[in-house]
């Protein structure tokens, strides 16, 4: 064994089916080729004919059989890893749960002892099994995941690699049957793979790992292994907040955009100011006076003001929020409303409801509550 610990990367994706395992597996190829001593610990190919093809050529060590209540379950050999004492092993979906008995409870723990013993590692896991974002994920997909990791665990790595696709082409490649058998697919569209579930995922993803470890570690590539720099522009802007402040062009508007603004500067944030506006209706003389005064503060604070039709608010407020990449969604106390109104779902928990993963904040209006103290 070489003294020293192991380097250690890992492949980050949205939802399974982006490509991490490929491309992991593409990588050690390439290291293979270039003459290093590289071995594939544990692969997971799940019927995927492309992740087979990939594992082609490499040396993959035999899964070790345990029993366990009467059932003989396959798992992951360390002991093996640490005797073939390879250069680089390629050790597939950190977060499994290991079969009571073994080393350790869970495969990142296995991985530290072969990163421990000098071997290099790449490996693989699901935005969704990072620990802090379990109960973002049930919100999202109404499924709870199970096997988790803690997120020092990616503070660990020295290299994080995202393998990204848009939510559409994941979606087209789970459609032609290349993510689950065709049984699951239609399970999958009506459950955790719908769209605007990806999307979130595929933004937390993004912005989560370059808070976590660091925008200057992360390397962003597609499944087919080729640069996207659009991928790494997205990756740079999550890498900061983002606010959005929704208004009304209404005297008590430009209140909210200070504290808006005076909460982007204490977060080091950039701020949007958002006005949605009824389609095909023009503006009254008061929100004419009312907007004009809105775009001079923010060119005055140094904001963005945007004008948005749309019928409904929170589609359109949810929309530009995921375009401008908000992690913050301000919006004024709400009129206290009589008759049916009062039944409505409030503002605030429709906007959390259409815009999974960012923070909606009530900013409260002080001089309202002191003139209705007096």
């Amino acid at each position: 064994m070489r003294d020293g610990r192991g380097h250690y990367k890992v492949f980050l994706g949205m939802a399974a089916g982006v490509g991490k395992t490929v491309r992991m597996l593409q990588e050690g190829r390439a290291e293979l080729e270039a003459g290093r001593d590289v071995v594939v610990g544990l692969l997971e190919t799940h019927g995927r004919a492309a992740t087979l093809a990939a594992a082609d050529g490499l040396e993959i060590l035999p899964r070790r059989r345990v029993d366990y209540r009467a059932t003989e379950l396959e798992e992951m050999d360390l002991p093996a890893i640490l005797r073939r004492a390879p250069e680089l092993c390629l050790i597939d979906e950190l977060a499994h749960t290991n079969a009571p008995g073994l080393e350790h409870r869970k495969r990142y723990e296995d991985i530290e002892d072969a990163l421990n013993a000098g071997v290099d590692v790449l490996s693989t896991v699901n935005v969704q099994h990072l620990e802090s974002l379990n109960d973002m994920v049930a919100e999202l997909s109404g499924i709870t995941v199970r096997e988790t990791v803690p997120d020092s665990v990616l503070k660990r790595a020295d290299e994080i690699v995202i393998a990204d696709l848009t939510p559409e082409e994941l979606l087209e490649r789970l459609r032609a049957g290349k993510v689950y058998p065709a049984e699951r697919i239609e399970a999958a569209l009506n459950g955790f793979f719908r769209i605007e579930n990806l999307r979130a995922l595929r933004e937390t993803a993004l912005r989560q790992v370059a808070e976590e470890v660091g925008a200057q570690r992360i390397e962003v590539d597609p499944v087919l292994g080729t640069r996207d720099d659009r991928v790494l522009d997205e990756a740079r802007v999550a890498v900061g907040e983002r606010l959005l402040a929704l208004v009304r062009p209404v005297p008590s508007a430009q209140r909210l955009v200070r504290r808006a603004w005076r909460s982007a500067q204490r977060l080091g944030a950039d701020l949007d100011v958002l006005w949605v506006k009824a389609p095909g209706r023009a503006a009254t003389e008061d929100e004419e006076r009312g907007l004009g005064a809105l775009r001079q503060l923010c060119s005055v604070l140094g904001c963005r003001m945007l004008v948005e039709d749309g019928d409904d608010v929170v589609e359109v407020a949810a929309r530009v929020a995921r375009e401008r990449s908000a992690t913050y969604l301000l919006v004024g106390e709400s009129m206290r409303s009589g008759g049916l109104a009062r039944w409505r779902t409030p503002l605030p928990q429709r906007l959390m409801r259409a815009a999974p993963g960012v923070d909606v904040r009530i900013v409260a209006d002080r001089s309202r509550r002191m003139e209705e103290t007096r």
